[in-house]
Parts: C-alpha cells; structure tokens; sequence
C-alpha cells in the first residue's frame, strides 16, 4: 500500500525493488509509541483495543523507537536520488503488524501524518508473522517482541529487540553504532571467556589473530548497508556507521580490523571500549540505532537516550 503523505512536500511512495532494495522491516510498537494501546490489548482483550484504535484512527500515534532510525533512512534515500534518479539501491520500510486492517488504520494515518516514506503495510493476523519476512527480502527486522524477534533470526534474517524509551532525535545523517562479538561477529571468543575466563580469551585471540572471525546476526545488514555506504564519497556520505566494542584494542582489536577488511565492510569509526562502560562514547556519536547484545550497554545507552537494539 503506497501512502500519500498529507504534507504535499513529500511525492508519493515509490514501489522499489526488493533484489536491490535494503528492505526493512519495523513492527507498529517498533515504530510508534504503543505501550498504552498494547497493556489495553493485554487486559481488555483484541476487541476492546480495536475499538480503541477505531475511535482514535484520526489520532496520530507518538514516534516510538526506531522512528529517527526509518527517518534517516528517507534521509539517505533523498540523498541517493539526487545523487542519481535511477539509483534502485534503496531504504524499502515494511511496516509488519499484528492489528487487523481494521484497527490498522491509525497506524497508516500516522505514516501519513509523519510523511513517513513506508511502501508496504502488512497486517497478518497469525501468530508468527515473521514467516512472511524471507518473502519480502527483508534483511532486517525491529520489533518490540522477543518471540518474534528470535523465530526471525532463526529464519536466518537479522533482527533486533527494541525497547520503547524516550529518545533524543538525533540529527541526520543516519549514524548506526554496532556492538562487535555476538552482533557483527561471531560469539566464539565470547564462548571461550565463559569457559576459560580472560586469559583463554586472550590466548585464543592471539592464536586465532589471522583467521576472520564468524559471522554475527547483523553481518548481513551490515554489509547491505556497508554496499549502500559506497555509493557515496567518506566525507560526503548520508551514512556513518561505527563499531563500539567492549574488546581491548591492544589485545583483541587487530582480529577485529582483520576480519571486517577480509568482509571488505568499512566503518567509520571504531572505539575499543576494553570493557569501559558504552554510554558516554554513544551520548557523543548520538547514533539513530544502536545494535547490542548485552542488557546492561543497552541500559547504559537507554540512560543516555540513545535508541537502543537488543540482539538477544
């Protein structure tokens, strides 16, 4: 479903194609600011929500989490087509809701309200909506639900967990921060701290300096966003991304910068925290997103206001 926004500076929503597009995909609770309307559905039941949602359609929804995130990612897609008008390697938002087309009717309007740049809303009512992700070539997925969350990973898409939070709005352009082990990379080295403490750690990284590290849940993305970034020159780029590691440079940091000029992925800017607490460092990048696999830098960067994405 393609949207006109009622600010008439925004052009209706081009359809893009999904074998070169960077498809997207945000649920409602993702998007917009639904706690409310979901502890409504929790304890008085769908029809009472939908009732709800009805009589509050022309209502807009506040921004939630990822909102700054899928506005930047319209930044970049302007940029792009000024760059060059035929450009088909794009942001495609895919909104994926639970709501019936009835009571999705305040989310499309909110769209509207925003101009936010959305080609598709999918509203399915079945239980794992997650199984329609691979059809629509989504190579990423932001929800507001752990199950959903984990079946998408284990269907092979990069997903993350969003927490609704108050959140600053950062400016463009689209910055996204990465967390290193059990994100981009692998959580082997994470595995063999577990076992064998620091120093197995240290050991194992020392012997393993050479050999390219596994991939994480997020490589994909990160290398699909990495394809985008290319178009552009470094100093001119709508895209910045960023590795904040909780890895020690002089120690695990070489094996990092190996394995992601092996992938061919180049970041920005890379900050080996050697287990420093994440928040200031993320307070200063302001990122639009940030993707984690540790609770507690998700708490530190959640104190800072920054819009944060657990990768359980």
């Amino acid at each position: 479903l393609s949207l006109l926004s009622s600010n008439p500076s925004f052009l209706p929503v081009l359809q893009k194609d999904p074998r070169e597009a960077l498809v997207i995909a945000v649920t409602t609770r993702a998007i917009f600011k639904l706690e409310e309307e979901h502890q409504l559905y929790l304890e008085k039941g769908k029809e009472e929500y939908t009732r709800h949602q009805l009589a509050n359609q022309d209502k807009p929804l506040p921004p939630g989490t990822a909102f700054a995130f899928i506005q930047a990612a319209q930044y970049v897609n302007k940029k792009i087509l000024e760059s060059n008008p035929a450009e088909k390697g794009l942001f495609d938002i895919l909104v994926l809701s639970n709501n019936s087309p009835e009571s999705g009717v305040r989310i499309i309007n909110s769209a509207k309200h925003y101009g936010l740049e959305i080609s598709k809303f999918c509203f399915v009512s079945d239980e794992d909506s997650t199984q329609y992700l691979k059809s629509h070539g989504v190579k990423l997925f932001l929800s507001a639900d752990r199950t959903d969350v984990c079946s998408a990973l284990q269907r092979g898409v990069s997903a993350a967990l969003v927490f609704q939070q108050e959140v600053q709005a950062p400016s463009t352009p689209l910055r996204v921060v990465f967390d290193g082990d059990a994100v981009l990379f692998s959580d082997e080295t994470e595995q063999v701290f577990r076992e064998q403490g620091l120093e197995g750690a240290l050991r194992y990284e020392r012997a393993m300096e050479a050999v390219p590290m596994g991939e994480g849940p997020l490589k994909a993305f990160a290398m699909h966003l990495g394809k985008m970034r290319k178009k552009f020159q470094q100093e001119t780029s709508p895209i910045r991304t960023y590795l904040v590691t909780a890895r020690s440079g002089r120690d695990m940091g070489v094996r990092a910068i190996k394995t992601l000029r092996e992938w061919g992925l180049a970041i920005d800017e890379a900050f080996f925290m050697d287990g420093a607490p994440k928040g200031p460092i993320l307070s200063q990048i302001q990122p639009h997103i940030f993707f984690d696999d540790g609770l507690h830098n998700i708490q530190g960067a959640q104190d800072v206001g920054v819009p944060s994405a657990w990768v359980p």
